[in-house]
């Protein structure tokens, strides 16, 4: 009977993620190796780096150079005049 063993596969070695085969140390085990199309969360996880790039490129193209922060920051927040206050 075929059974099944869920693993990651990285630098040619895989690694189990729940139950892990009982094989004998000098024995030699013949596999079916399945790739799955769907991305696991290892894979897609990307620490921020996309997001660094992203903000790195932004920066070198001054793309908010126009902008008054005080100005956005009123428009977004919809500030409103304090009382007895400029």
């Amino acid at each position: 009977m075929l059974k099944t063993f869920k693993a990651i596969l990285k630098d040619n070695n895989l690694q189990w993620l729940d139950e892990t085969p009982e094989i004998t140390s000098n024995s030699f085990v013949k596999v079916h190796v399945t790739l799955l199309e769907e991305p696991t969360i290892i894979e897609t996880r990307s620490d921020g780096k996309k997001m660094a790039e992203a903000l790195d490129k932004l920066s070198k193209n001054n793309a908010f150079a126009g902008v008054d922060p005080q100005e956005w920051q009123r428009e977004i927040r919809q500030d409103r005049t304090l009382p007895n206050r400029d």
